[in-house]
């Protein structure tokens, strides 16, 4: 069964929220002939099931993009979620990748830098995610409650199949509720096994964790992977290239080979598609 969703809950009787995000098939597309190793895997999914939940808190139509560079073997990676949750990322390596090592040692110096982008205004805030803890979690952990003045708990986890995540935050007005509302459910969350925040529904997942607590859980959304293909976009470049620079690449090299890195597709131009294309362009004007 698919399970590719972001859903928001709140504990009624607390006034403590929270989201879930699980994603399979979307997954699966998104990372499909990348051969990421394991760790790879763990640390793209990781900040795929954050970048899901952020976009999630848009009020507008727009985009949440985490970006990484760095020094370190993944000196590239990038996750794009956009307001109705489409999905795409990847990241690059610079060296082969040992099992073995931390998030630390795997980004090296890179920054992790969070836009959002407000396409019904053109505008964009960008702010950076303060790598002080040694996984995603306890990182963006961090970053929740700097940005929004909000005690939160994050786990996620990631393979190369299924990714979860789960988040609560504690609203101001619940130790008013409950002093120990906070402290007891953040505790059970803590009990949470990687494969159940991976595979289990929410109703199954909720329940297991929070069987006690009265919980109102919302509308699920779907969450899909879409990375089309812009051919027009490789067109224009080749025109503003140039017919005779276009031709010439082809005679040394054979063809034109366009890769789209963060989509995984080529789009391949052989002499008689450049004649093709400067043929139309004359058409046209």
């Amino acid at each position: 069964m698919s399970q590719d969703f972001v859903q928001r809950f709140l504990f009624k009787e607390h006034s403590i929220r929270g989201q879930m995000v699980q994603l399979d098939k979307a997954w699966q597309k998104m990372t499909e002939d990348r051969h990421y190793p394991a760790v790879i895997s763990e640390l793209l999914g990781e900040l795929t099931a954050v970048s899901v939940i952020m976009a999630s808190g848009l009020k507008h139509q727009g985009k949440i993009t985490l970006q990484i560079q760095g020094s370190g073997p993944v000196n590239l990676l990038v996750v794009e979620v956009t307001h109705d949750f489409k999905l795409r990322g990847v990241a690059k390596t610079s060296q082969p990748i040992d099992e073995q090592k931390t998030m630390d040692e795997l980004l090296g110096d890179g920054q992790i830098l969070v836009t959002l982008e407000n396409t019904q205004t053109n505008h964009h805030f960008q702010s950076y995610v303060p790598r002080e803890a040694d996984t995603v979690a306890k990182c963006f952990e961090i970053f929740f409650q700097q940005s929004e003045q909000l005690p939160s708990g994050l786990w996620l986890s990631a393979d190369d199949q299924h990714l979860g995540g789960l988040l609560i935050q504690k609203m101001p007005d619940t130790d008013s509720k409950d002093e120990d509302a906070w402290d007891r459910i953040n505790h059970l969350a803590e009990t949470v096994k990687d494969d159940e925040l991976m595979t289990l529904d929410s109703e199954e997942l909720l329940h297991r964790l929070f069987h006690e607590e009265t919980i109102e859980l919302f509308d699920a959304q779907k969450v899909v992977y879409e990375c089309p293909q812009d051919k027009e976009r490789v067109d224009n470049m080749l025109r503003k290239l140039g017919k005779e620079e276009a031709l010439k690449i082809i005679e040394d090299e054979g063809e034109i080979v366009v890769h789209n890195e963060i989509c995984n597709y080529h789009l391949r131009y052989s002499a008689e598609d450049v004649e093709a294309l400067f043929n139309e362009e004359s058409s046209v004007q």
